[in-house]
């Protein structure tokens, strides 16, 4: 087996949580994997983030957020040519918020709790996938 360190090395990730034991756990498990992370609370400061130059390359979005909710900063995030890739991360389980963020351009939706491995590895094909487009 080879190692798989490295395979997010160059990436600008933002990672938006509210919970703080949840922030530091997904951005050390990114930092491992070479990425560049920037970390925020809430969504009013995830858009901010997403429209400063150069934009992160992917959002890691929690839905229940103080502010503004992953919802309405996936709006404010999504629908540019040059948009990150994003991945809502919820542990709400209804398929209509699914749908919703789908609808909105949500680039994958995972519930809650994701293991760390999974969400960098649909992390690392989502990039690699926008990369070879």
């Amino acid at each position: 087996m080879t190692s798989a360190a490295g395979r997010l090395a160059n990436y600008r990730v933002l990672i938006v949580d509210d919970d703080l034991d949840v922030l530091e756990s997904m951005e050390a498990a990114f930092q491992a994997e070479g990425a560049m992370t920037q970390s925020v609370a809430d969504g009013n400061s995830a858009v901010d983030v997403c429209h400063e130059e150069p934009p992160p390359d992917i959002v890691i979005l929690d839905m229940m957020l103080p502010g503004r909710s992953g919802f309405l900063a996936l709006e404010k995030i999504k629908g540019k040519e040059d948009s990150p890739i994003v991945i809502m991360v919820t542990a709400n389980e209804g398929k209509r918020h699914q749908a919703y963020a789908e609808s909105l351009g949500v680039d994958k939706y995972l519930l809650k709790p994701v293991p760390l491995t999974r969400l960098l590895e649909e992390a690392a094909t989502l990039l690699a996938a926008r990369d070879k487009a």
